[in-house]
C-alpha cells in the first residue's frame, strides 16, 4: 500500500504568519516551488499561500507585498492528510477539494507536502490522470 508519506516530499519549509509576502515570494523563487505552508508561532499549520494568491490578492488590488503579511491571506482551515493515508485517500482529498498541494501532517505537526509532480512521480499514469481530468480541467 502506497501512503501520503511515500508520495510526499519531505521537508516542507513554513513561513510564519506574521512576515511580508515579499519574504514569501522570496523564498519562493529561491526553493523553486509555488505555495508555501503558513505556520502560527506554535509551528502548526494554520494555511498554505501561493504565488497567484501574492500577485491576484496582493499586487493586483494594489497592496504593498512588503508590508501585507502571510497570516492576512489565511482563509479557514487548510485540508490535510495524514502521512499514514494511503494514496485513494489522499487523491480523493486533493480531488473533492480541487487542491493541487496536500500538506502531509503527522501528530498534527507538518512533516511534508504532496504536489500534483509528486503524485505523477510516485502514482500510476491512469491515476494521475484521472486526477488532472479532475482537478485541472474541472470536470
Amino acid at each position: 500500500m502506497t501512503t501520503a508519506r511515500d508520495i510526499m516530499h519531505v521537508g516542507a519549509t513554513c513561513i510564519q504568519e506574521s512576515e511580508t509576502l515579499a519574504d514569501a515570494a522570496r523564498r519562493m523563487s529561491e526553493l523553486g516551488i509555488g505555495a508555501l505552508p503558513i505556520c502560527g508561532p506554535d509551528d502548526r499549520l494554520h494555511g498554505i499561500i501561493t504565488d497567484r494568491d501574492i500577485v491576484v490578492k496582493c499586487v493586483a488590488k494594489g497592496k504593498d507585498p512588503k508590508t501585507m503579511t502571510a497570516g492576512m491571506l489565511e482563509q479557514g482551515k487548510p485540508v490535510t492528510i495524514d502521512a499514514g493515508a494511503d494514496s485513494d485517500a489522499v487523491l480523493q482529498a486533493m480531488e473533492q477539494h480541487r487542491i493541487r498541494r496536500l500538506p502531509v501532517v503527522e501528530n498534527h505537526r507538518l512533516v511534508g507536502m504532496i504536489s500534483e509532480a509528486d503524485l505523477a512521480r510516485r502514482l500510476p499514469e491512469e491515476r494521475v490522470g484521472h486526477f488532472v481530468e479532475v482537478v485541472c480541467a474541472g470536470k
